[in-house]
């Protein structure tokens, strides 16, 4: 047997449909390693295409536009072999016209050598629409190295799951069992794994657990960045035959890794980064939220970003964030304050715009208020006030803020977070509002963790903003406890019901008040129809409201 290949992990960052960018990134890639005596370098899965791509896999010219590229890329391979993932043709009449393949590009040719064998169909992922599941398992032989390939979901077969009705055995086999069979000298495994405040420990273990138990080294190698919801962390890996880890690429970075080579970073491979008093998932969040709203501007071509600032928490995370990921001058706050704004929520609010370098103006709605109140006068003779004029002055703020947004080109983060979204304590074509949702995956007793963190080095978000009780202002003393519970129980049942998927009697039977489980849960069916409507959420949970969570709008839930 000839000497140890040399080998290279390419973790980067792909555009959705990009052919010419992402194949730029990738040829860039190779020849940089190529100067560097790399035999084999390995790139992610559907890395050609970006992930998820979706139904664009259903029209036949970007199919064809992605395997061309991939043949245009192997010309480079001379010197060099690249493992590449990418669409491929089942030559079959029968089943899905294509599968999820690994290409191996090599001496200027490519094919497409080994394809997904469990294609997942669960929370986020629906790969079974587009593709044909493989059914034969073969070794790649080259410069005298038997090599297993898996791509993404074929290492786990067995996956760990914690209180749920979801299987640890999804999948009736295992591709490494198999491949272990023909007795390969170690595995590699593409991926394009989203990431979620947990999956990072998970996929540790899955990737660890899986070298340990076949004795062989594994190679991981995931991609990083966003696309639309979906934010990649990287994170890619290379263990040991023992099962531990030897290096693990940085999160949220593009990197080359040569095995071998690459001097173990600090902090790097233990569970905790070094020095930190702070969560790893809340350093790793705030992290993937800059990422997703950087990358879902610059992807799309967008620079600039309007919000409402209202003196809260939520926006002020939201603007702290936003002027991280697109530059403070990129990002503009619009103080709306009504008859029932408080002058700290207005102070507040300035002192952040002096704290993060924003733009900002004030635009009182007030007399606007009261213009409504004036023309609904008659209709709403005879019946108190309530719930209506409160959503007329959200909607009023929302309209306000479309309207920069369509005169300036800015787009409008939307600020809403998950406890809200969740019962639906937010105002459709109001506070809703929005061309990207920033925290509606990041519980309200998270954000407090959140602004303690963007705060590490120094104040950004005024210290009033985060101590005063949560409210949305739209009466007078309105308090967010008024109309929900305390937010530290309530997301702790949210977190049960969404991310845990337990009923409402399991629930209660931890221990929770029933009548107050009861009164969540109905809450969060009944608003099935609100979050319908809502904009795109940047996932970092194992469980986000979009197409990751499809439940249906007409239904009797029944508490289930």
């Amino acid at each position: 047997m000839q000497a140890d290949l040399k080998m290279a992990l390419a973790q980067l960052n792909y555009t959705v449909g990009d052919f010419q960018s992402n194949s730029a990134k990738i040829v860039k890639t190779i020849e940089e390693a190529k100067k560097q005596g790399v035999e084999l370098l390995v790139f992610s899965e559907l890395a050609i295409t970006g992930y998820p791509p979706l139904d664009l896999l259903t029209k036949e010219s970007f199919v064809n536009a992605a395997i061309e590229a991939i043949h245009k890329i192997a010309l480079c391979c001379n010197g060099i072999a690249a493992i590449v993932g990418g669409p491929s043709i089942n030559p079959d009449a029968k089943g899905k016209p294509l599968y999820n393949s690994a290409w191996f590009l090599n001496e200027g040719k490519a094919r497409a050598l080994v394809h997904k064998t469990l294609l997942p169909t669960y929370d986020v992922f629906d790969e079974y629409r587009y593709f044909q599941p493989n059914r034969e398992f073969n070794i790649l032989n080259y410069k005298g190295k038997r090599i297993a390939i898996t791509i993404c979901e074929d290492i786990w077969d067995d996956r760990p799951v914690e209180k749920s009705f979801d299987r640890n055995h999804l999948y009736t086999l295992s591709p490494m069992q198999k491949l272990a069979a023909l007795k390969p000298d170690f595995a590699i495994n593409i991926a394009a794994s989203p990431f979620s405040h947990n999956q990072h420990e998970l996929r540790r273990r899955v990737v660890c657990k899986k070298a340990e138990t076949y004795r062989m080294p594994l190679y991981y190698v995931n991609q990083t960045g966003a696309n639309s919801e979906l934010i990649f962390d990287g994170g890619s890996m290379h263990i040991g035959a023992d099962g531990n880890i030897v290096h693990r690429l940085d999160f949220f970075k593009e990197e080359l890794y040569i095995v071998g080579e690459a001097i173990r970073k600090e902090g790097t491979n233990s569970p905790e980064p070094s020095a930190s008093r702070f969560p790893l998932a809340i350093e790793l969040i705030h992290k993937a939220l800059v990422c997703g709203i950087h990358d879902y501007f610059s992807k799309s071509g967008l620079k600039t970003a309007v919000l409402g600032l209202s003196g809260g928490l939520d926006s002020a995370i939201v603007a702290v964030l936003a002027a991280e990921a697109l530059g403070a001058e990129n990002v503009h706050g619009i103080l709306m304050p009504s008859q029932y704004s408080s002058d700290h929520s207005i102070t507040d609010a300035e002192d952040l715009v002096k704290n993060t370098g924003l733009s900002s103006e004030i635009i009182p709605i007030k007399d606007i208020y009261y213009s409504y109140e004036k023309a609904l006068k008659n209709t709403f003779d005879g019946r108190a006030a309530d719930v209506t004029e409160e959503n007329i002055q959200a909607r009023i703020r929302g309209t306000l803020l479309m309207a920069y947004s369509n005169k300036f080109g800015h787009i409008l983060l939307n600020t809403s977070n998950k406890s809200e979204a969740a019962v639906g304590y937010g105002t459709l074509y109001g506070d809703m509002a929005g061309g990207l949702s920033v925290l509606a995956d990041v519980y309200k007793s998270d954000l407090y963790k959140l602004a303690a963190y963007i705060n590490r080095d120094k104040e950004l978000i005024p210290a009033n903003t985060i101590s005063k009780p949560p409210s949305a202002e739209l009466r007078p003393d309105q308090k967010d406890s008024d109309s929900l519970p305390d937010y530290n129980l309530l997301d702790a049942i949210l977190f049960r019901y969404i991310e845990q998927n337990l009923s409402c009697k399991e629930i209660i039977n931890e221990g929770f008040d029933a009548a107050t489980v009861e009164r969540v849960i109905t809450m969060v069916d009944r608003n099935e129809h609100k979050r319908f409507q809502s904009p795109p959420v940047l996932r970092v949970s194992g469980k986000a409201f979009g197409f990751g969570r499809r439940i249906p709008i007409v239904a009797k839930h029944k508490l289930y």
